[in-house]
């Protein structure tokens, strides 16, 4: 069980995709993220994506559930660039 935080805010970021058809079933969770479906490129996209998203709140010493909307459009722009490069 998990202990509520002082502010009774959580947030985390949810990855769906349908894009699989070898027949596996991928899940990953992790510090504010869950991910599900995706062929296995997709997958580890997501994946990467969900933990540079991490990195960069580390950096900026803040949490997901406390980040405003566009802060957080501001790191996932950082992070989609850094990956297509």
């Amino acid at each position: 069980m998990r202990a509520a935080n002082t502010a009774g805010k959580s947030a985390a970021l949810l990855g769906l995709a349908f894009d699989n058809d070898d027949g596996h079933t991928r899940l990953t969770r992790g510090k504010n993220f869950l991910l599900c479906g995706g062929s296995q490129n997709t997958h580890a996209v997501m994946q990467e994506t969900a933990v540079k998203v991490n990195e960069h709140l580390d950096k900026r010493g803040k949490r997901l559930e406390d980040l405003p909307l566009g802060e957080l459009r501001e790191i996932c722009r950082e992070v989609t660039d850094s990956i297509q490069r």
